[in-house]
């Protein structure tokens, strides 16, 4: 009886024996894989942290890279310039390439946009045959200009023609470039169309900071003052500063603005507003829209959106759509009236800021390769700063010759 006890008893303890080896090994296994486990989110997170700098850097690297690809452009076009003024060594063409000839007596002071973009006016006395290089020499200057390169080799091409081989004193080769870029510009000077279809639905389209408030009340101020009803519409509503400013500029001009609150649907307040400026008789419904770059897609689809849904309330609509630009981006102008025309169908243009440095000779490259109708240009911060465009004058002040 002994014996069987003691038996029972050692397979019992064997039993345990084996049961806490079992639980041992399992518990090492279960740690073993924890330790996997562990490793494997410890190695991704590393990954990831590494992938993460990898970006920083490519994304610093690509912005250095960017930067000093524009600190190159920058300095190739000084370095054309300075090459220009070191091979003009004929009078007439370094007088084209200054502005004035030393040896020239001042004239009449050119017009009011010769005066606001710097330009000077002389009396002249050298001649010079119109050659090769001139052209060359011209070709350059009106890049330089913001004409882009076919409309500047278009012009020069006029000029010579009947013409090579001939002197022509300064004043006469200014008078040349100034008829050759009026001859582009006069068919697309054009005031802003009115129509008796009430309301006239006006949209305003652009880049940010291109300056479409300000035209806007500028606009809504010369429309008041010639007997129109006018009212805004508000449809930046996500920046409330612009809601703001639209508001400061419609209160100078008279006209009442209407706004949504602030992160609405800009396609529900045009198709409000719409309905309000119909309601209370206005002639011209004024939409503002949020500065969108060209090459941001979701933007440019809500810029789309606005068209259906104002559509939706007139298939007419909108009766203009203005696109304002800002004189200060050169050629980028270009790119920015062929996106904007493909999704807004822009019929006019508005270009700002001609009384700072810019020289707004990329407006002849517009007009010369798109032929949209040019209604206006802002040469100033005040309300009474927005004047038609008069081709001769513009290409006069670009020209630097005075007006007889």
């Amino acid at each position: 009886m002994a014996a069987k006890e003691a038996a029972e008893q050692a397979e019992r303890a064997r039993r345990e024996a084996e049961a806490k080896a079992a639980a041992q090994k399992a518990a090492e296994q279960a740690a073993l894989k924890a330790e996997a486990k562990a490793k494997a989110e410890a190695d991704a997170h590393a990954a990831a942290e590494a992938a993460e700098a990898a970006a920083r850097e490519d994304a610093a690297k690509a912005e250095q890279a960017a930067k000093e690809a524009q600190d190159a452009a920058a300095r190739a076009l000084e370095q054309a310039r300075a090459n220009v003024a070191a091979d003009l060594s004929a009078p007439a063409a370094a007088a084209l390439l200054a502005g004035e000839d030393p040896q020239e007596e001042p004239a009449k002071k050119p017009g009011l946009l010769g005066r606001l973009l710097g330009r000077k006016e002389t009396r002249t006395v050298l001649r010079r045959e119109l050659d090769d290089d001139m052209l060359e020499a011209l070709e350059e200057l009106l890049i330089a200009s913001d004409m882009g390169v076919d409309t500047a080799l278009r012009v020069t091409a006029n000029m010579a023609e009947g013409r090579l081989g001939k002197k022509l004193s300064t004043r006469e080769i200014k008078e040349l470039l100034a008829s050759e870029i009026t001859t582009i510009m006069e068919p697309v000077a054009k005031p802003m169309p009115l129509y008796p279809k009430r309301p006239q639905v006006v949209l305003v389209v652009g880049v940010n900071g291109s300056g479409k408030t300000t035209t806007i009340g500028k606009l809504a101020s010369q429309f008041q003052q010639a007997g129109k009803k006018v009212v805004i519409a508000a449809g930046d509503t996500f920046r409330a500063a612009a809601v703001e400013q639209l508001q400061v500029w419609g209160e100078r001009a008279g006209v009442p603005v209407l706004t949504a609150p602030e992160g609405s649907d800009p396609a529900s307040l045009a198709f409000d507003a719409m309905t309000k400026a119909e309601e209370s008789g206005a002639d011209l419904l004024m939409i503002d829209t949020a500065g969108r770059l060209q090459n941001r897609s979701d933007l440019m689809e809500e810029l789309a959106k606005i068209v259906r849904v104002i559509r939706k309330k007139d298939d007419t609509a909108p009766h203009n759509t203005l696109l304002v630009l800002d004189a200060t981006t050169g050629q980028n102008a270009l790119n920015q009236v062929k996106v904007f025309q493909e999704i807004s169908d822009v019929s006019g243009l508005v270009m700002t800021k001609l009384d700072g440095t810019a020289k707004g000779g990329v407006l002849v490259a517009l007009a010369d390769r798109f032929g949209l109708p040019i209604h206006a240009i802002g040469v100033g911060e005040q309300i009474d700063d927005l004047d038609a465009f008069d081709p001769q004058e513009f290409a006069q002040a670009l020209t630097g010759v005075a007006p007889e």
